[in-house]
């Protein structure tokens, strides 16, 4: 070899070295921002959803009281701060008319909560195991159910319901974790626009994806909140269960809701994000049955627990899907705006199945309302889009 040639294969080699180093330390960087994103985006979640179903299990005490008839970073920070003040101004509530304005004023932090810190975590996490992590992301929301039901089993009989949202002031200490150890996406900081008005331009572009984010979140919140919000009520109208039974058979079922959205997460990285959306629907189905209309005690836990594998797990696979199908710039504002969107235009299925109910039976009321919720979830699901492990440094804006 000549002096050239052992010139050349010196700084080939060097450089190749240089490379290697600069991906691994690329990718240890990556390693930690991802879990951190992902812790942070978890508890933000699990505390926001315990807060929203500590007013569903005390929702017969409120009403009793207040003698009613029973019917980035930066801003993600600013949401848990913001709700958490609010959650506990909620316990001081003096009347109905200042608990229903302190709860609206609630929603603002808690809707600004999930879009931003599911950008942030989906940004961080590896292309190939996305849907494993944003099946532990989602499972945020299970999980505060079941604190929620353990909370309500132990404070609520010794110290009624409004001790329980002094402990919704929680998250404001979390926005310390989110300020001293989470990074700002790469991504975000690549592709956000400069001014409000590159950001309204680059949303006008994606008004037809922002529609049908919005439509496909209602038809998967309709059987999210159709089968969850009204439970504890149904096994207490229904089923005729005390407070203690009735938060029980709730945790049990959020232990199913909290494997399945990891276990249909991880499927979808390999068979795709819609495919296995639907295939969770379609199963859930044919467990209306056994949810709705079991004999026995058993057969309604199984149902419980079946029912809430099969929906969250569905759901935990929402994460990553929406935050494939967004471009780089709008991400954060695109999923959370559609997501709650879907939430709003979901949300009058709680009062259907209370009207329903009065005319039918709980039961009839919770079969008829789910089955309609899946057909339309699935109809959602297989019209729409999928950019299953798509990289986002390589959208445009």
């Amino acid at each position: 070899m000549t002096a050239n040639g052992v010139a050349r294969a010196e700084r080939d080699n060097s450089m190749t070295k240089a490379i290697s180093e600069l991906e691994l330390e690329s990718t240890a960087e990556i390693t930690t921002g991802h879990r951190t994103a992902l812790l942070a985006g978890f508890l933000g979640w699990m505390l926001d959803a315990f807060d929203f179903f500590l007013v569903v299990f005390c929702l017969t005490a409120i009403a009793r009281e207040f003698h009613q008839t029973d019917r980035a970073r930066g801003p993600l920070m600013l949401a848990l701060v913001f709700y958490s003040v609010i959650e506990v101004l909620s316990g001081l509530a003096p009347n109905y008319m200042t608990f229903l304005v302190l709860r609206a004023l609630f929603g603002i932090g808690m809707g600004g909560e999930w879009g931003v810190g599911t950008s942030l975590a989906m940004e961080a996490a590896p292309a190939k195991s996305r849907g494993f992590l944003s099946g532990i992301l989602q499972q945020g929301y299970p999980a505060g159910y079941l604190l929620a039901a353990l909370c309500y089993i132990y404070v609520f009989p010794r110290f009624g319901w409004r001790p329980l949202f002094f402990l919704g002031g929680l998250p404001a200490l979390l926005a310390l974790f989110v300020r001293m150890r989470v990074r700002e996406s790469d991504v975000w900081k690549k592709t956000r626009q400069d001014s409000w008005k590159d950001l309204i331009q680059v949303l006008a572009m994606h008004w037809k994806l922002f529609i049908y984010i919005a439509l496909f979140m209602a038809g998967l919140q309709l059987t999210t909140h159709g089968t969850q919000d009204m439970y504890p009520t149904f096994l207490e109208r229904y089923w005729h269960y005390g407070p203690t039974e009735r938060a029980w058979i709730t945790a049990i079922s959020m232990a199913g809701a909290l494997i399945g959205g990891i276990f249909f997460g991880m499927l979808s990285d390999r068979w795709g994000r819609r495919r296995m959306i639907i295939v969770a629907m379609c199963v859930a189905i044919g467990v209306i049955p056994l949810w709705a209309f079991s004999s026995s005690k058993v057969g309604l836990i199984l149902g419980a627990v079946a029912m809430q594998f099969l929906i969250q797990g569905a759901m935990g696979i929402v994460p990553a899907h929406l935050s494939e199908i967004s471009p780089n710039s709008v991400r954060g504002f695109l999923v959370g705006f559609g997501y709650q969107c879907g939430v709003l235009i979901s949300s009058s299925v709680v009062y259907v199945e209370a009207i329903l109910a009065v005319h039918i039976s709980y039961a009839w009321a919770m079969a008829g309302t789910a089955l309609i919720s899946l057909l339309l979830a699935i109809i959602g699901t297989a019209t729409g889009p999928e950019r299953h492990g798509a990289a986002f440094k390589s959208y445009a804006k």
